[in-house]
């Protein structure tokens, strides 16, 4: 078995799916909605919230093309928009404070070395590489050496992006590594998500694998859950109606609830594997809606019993049907009714 700690909270092969509620940039830069979307994904019950520290100075040349999925939404360059939405560092404190506060595990994906080690010192208990940042590898291997738990996205990577930044992490002295899928596009639609590649990833490099979705709704992370995601990442909002580029296709507050309620039912539903007869709670049904041999007319007492005497039928406290023809020519014992149920007793 394959398990890990995040903070307090064990996960992996047989623990709950660590879901993370992902903020991101949807705080349009307003501290009150930083810390109300801290509170939705408490109450939601994730287990973690998770934003983003980055610099439009360290993250992207000026001279960036315009990306097509926000056509429309901003006629901003794309330094400019990342810059516009950029999270202040200085709120950093204060928001791990707030999440402490709520009772939900503080994140926030650290894009240059400077992220890092300021996470690091607020005591972040793992560390999140966003799919485009896989091939930084000094940035991977930089944030791998504070020696906690790394989450790594693979949206657009291949196989060798994959083992390049796993080699970083090792190279750093560190192990302790998840693999989620992703599809690198917003929305993504669910064809092109692959669930089945947390499988192949998890065979082949021998880690713990999860999702992060970008899909609308919730019932393909669900699937994730079910195809053995041991993290779940999912972006939310507190309006899709509001301006920025990640709101339209994240999920809602009352879907970020829904999510966390259907995935710890699929969960329960997944149990252990085992087919061991009714559970205590099936006895009833066991006993009154399966089948047993039933008198098909009257039988006297002494009779040979022959086989247009008997039928099938509910319930199933008799004789099993698999009985059938053992008790065809046996005596009775007892004169039986019609529509009686037949137990060895009577034979």
């Amino acid at each position: 078995m394959q398990r890990l700690v995040i903070g307090e909270r064990w996960i992996g092969d047989g623990e709950p799916c660590f879901i993370v509620a992902e903020a991101g940039a949807n705080h349009n830069r307003d501290l009150g909605m930083a810390k109300e979307l801290i509170a939705v994904a408490a109450e939601a019950g994730a287990d973690a919230v998770k934003f983003q520290t980055y610099s439009a100075e360290t993250l992207y040349s000026k001279q960036t093309p315009k990306f097509t999925y926000l056509e429309g939404l901003t006629d901003k360059s794309t330094w400019d928009l990342i810059k516009e939405i950029e999270l202040p560092r200085e709120w950093q404190v204060e928001l791990a404070e707030e999440a402490k506060k709520r009772g939900i595990l503080f994140m926030s994906t650290p894009f240059d070395h400077r992220a890092v080690d300021e996470l690091d010192a607020l005591g972040v208990p793992v560390f999140k590489v966003a799919s485009f940042e896989i091939v930084d590898l000094p940035l991977v291997r930089h944030a791998a050496s504070k020696g906690k738990p790394m989450i790594i996205s693979t949206g657009l990577a291949d196989y060798e992006d994959i083992q390049d930044a796993l080699a970083a992490c090792r190279e750093a002295g560190n192990d302790k590594v998840v693999l989620l899928q992703c599809a690198s596009l917003y929305p993504a639609p669910p064809e092109r998500i692959n669930l089945r590649a947390m499988e192949t990833m998890r065979r082949a490099f021998g880690t713990l694998v999860g999702l992060s979705d970008h899909t609308l709704g919730i019932h393909v992370a669900v699937a994730g859950a079910a195809l053995g995601a041991c993290v779940i990442e999912k972006h939310y909002t507190l309006s899709r109606s509001l301006k920025g580029p990640d709101h339209p296709f994240a999920i809602e507050p009352g879907e970020l609830r829904e999510l966390v309620r259907q995935v710890r039912e699929v969960e329960a539903a997944l149990g252990d594997g085992r087919k061991l007869g009714p559970a205590p709670e099936e006895m009833e049904m066991h006993q009154k809606a399966r089948r047993s041999l039933v008198a098909a007319r009257a039988i006297p007492k002494g009779a040979h019993i022959e086989r247009d005497m008997l039928t099938i039928k509910r319930p199933g406290f008799g004789i099993k049907p698999k009985y059938l023809d053992l008790v065809v020519g046996r005596v009775t014992k007892v004169a039986i009714e019609e529509d009686t149920v037949l137990t060895w007793e009577m034979v």
